[in-house]
């Protein structure tokens, strides 16, 4: 296993890297940025219930995109600071999450699957019937308002900062919950549920907290995309976006806590620099996500904690083996 300050001291570089990249427009766009960390905390988010609940969720557009409408709203129709605005779209996520997690957990496996797509599904035509969003030109335009009523965020570099600020603070309380004692439960609940019941622990709550979280934080990266973009759009809340987060997690490995996010780096790595191919963009990622599946079955990340733990354990066992003797 790689050592805690191996760690501690790639995450401080990556952050300063992260820091420093808004005043190097001209080696990655800032937009450009700002979207990958959205869809990197998205992936990160989804995982909660992928990952370590083991719950397949077909709708979480509809956490995503339905934010961002809300967002937007606050922000164009009502007028309300970029924070505010933020937390409404945050909070309708948290609720809508809690509610269709209540539904879907009445049923497991690909039936529970097929209840959060039928539900997102629902979501999306309302959205697409609302007279504010625009429907197929989706709303826009949205203006980025004021941070605390005080700092304009019109400006790419100042919004870039409260995007990383926020980005960190939900990858940090994905991390926090993930090695938790709720997480415990959690992965207990995926291993086993029948056996976590009978230990005393009341599965479906944990079930419909996790949806809850889950959602909020997709929720959160879907409204820092509206504010960043100036739009929220049909393609948010559509289906295709709880298919792509299911990519980005399996390519970056869903055993892990950050490895979705890695998966949400390649694919808008290579949406980014395929565009040219137009609609052939998505069989290059399809043979791409073969090709890893065959090859890194325990996703990216996975494959490489993996491969330095294969490393590390036959230095352990020689280490061992003296004293085995004696």
């Amino acid at each position: 296993m790689v050592s805690p300050v191996l760690k501690r001291g790639f995450f401080l570089l990556l952050l300063a890297a992260l820091l420093v990249a808004p005043f190097m427009p001209h080696i990655i766009y800032p937009i450009f940025l700002m979207k990958m960390m959205c869809f990197a905390l998205f992936a990160c988010a989804f995982n909660l219930l992928l990952g370590h609940a083991g719950i397949v969720s077909f709708g979480h557009a509809a956490f995503f995109g339905g934010s961002a409408y809300i967002t937007g709203y606050g922000l164009r129709e009502m007028g309300l600071s970029t924070e505010l605005a933020i937390l409404a779209g945050v909070a309708f996520s948290t609720i809508l999450g809690a509610a269709i997690g209540a539904l879907a957990i009445r049923r497991q496996g690909i039936y529970l699957a097929m209840i959060t797509l039928a539900l997102a599904q629902m979501v999306y035509f309302t959205f697409l019937q609302m007279p504010f969003t625009g429907a197929e030109d989706g709303m826009q335009p949205i203006p980025r308002g004021h941070l605390f009523g005080l700092i304009d965020l019109s400006s790419d570099t100042r919004l870039y900062f409260l995007v990383l600020a926020c980005v960190i603070g939900g990858l940090w309380l994905v991390n926090r919950i993930v090695n938790s004692p709720f997480g415990e439960v959690l992965r207990a609940i995926r291993e086993h549920e029948p056996r976590a019941r009978s230990m005393g622990y009341a599965v479906d709550r944990y079930k419909i907290i996790t949806f809850a979280l889950s959602a909020g934080l997709s929720g959160l990266a879907g409204s820092l995309k509206c504010v960043t973009f100036r739009l929220a759009s049909l393609t948010d809340v559509h289906w295709h976006t709880s298919g792509d987060v299911i990519l980005m997690t399996l390519l970056g490995g869903m055993n892990s806590v950050f490895g979705p996010a890695i998966g949400a780096v390649l694919i808008s790595l290579l949406r980014h620099y395929f565009d040219a191919l137009g609609a052939w963009v998505t069989v290059v990622i399809g043979i791409i996500f073969i090709l890893c599946v065959l090859v890194f079955r325990r996703g990216v990340l996975g494959e490489i904690n993996h491969l330095l733990s294969r490393r590390v354990t036959p230095r352990s066992s020689l280490k061992e083996q003296p004293n085995a003797q004696i």
